[in-house]
């Protein structure tokens, strides 16, 4: 058996007035996740609990997400968040404001046998 990426999502998330980090990677996360319809679960019996899910944040100011936040917008498996100088800060300085933009990818892996994963034939 070894651990095989089974499934990467991307999203983007923003904070349009409050420079709030884990707002905007919080945003970010459940756009990648609404873009999901994963059926594979069910069709094959596999037990969506054995996810092994990490989630990458790029943001300008990485220390600012709050990592614990970002994890439970994951419904299942087990979660990892990595957070990495990325995104983008919009300055306005009219208004004296930052849009805070975040960029998230969702990947989950799964334990598979070695070699071709093959499906059972029906009938």
């Amino acid at each position: 058996m070894s651990i095989k990426r089974i499934i990467l999502e991307m999203g983007t998330g923003n904070d349009l007035y409050g420079e709030d980090y884990t707002k905007a990677a919080v945003r970010a996360v459940q756009d990648a996740l609404h873009h999901s319809s994963l059926t594979l679960f069910r069709s094959l019996g596999i037990d969506r609990e054995s996810m092994v899910i990490t989630v990458t944040i790029g943001v300008q100011k990485p220390e600012q997400v709050d990592t614990t936040e970002v994890a439970k917008q994951v419904p299942f498996g087990t979660v990892e968040v990595v957070v990495e100088h990325g995104g983008l800060n919009v300055v306005d300085p009219e208004q004296d404001t930052v849009t805070v933009i975040a960029a998230a990818g969702v990947a989950a892996r799964l334990d598979l046998p070695e070699g071709r994963f093959t499906l059972p034939v029906p009938g």
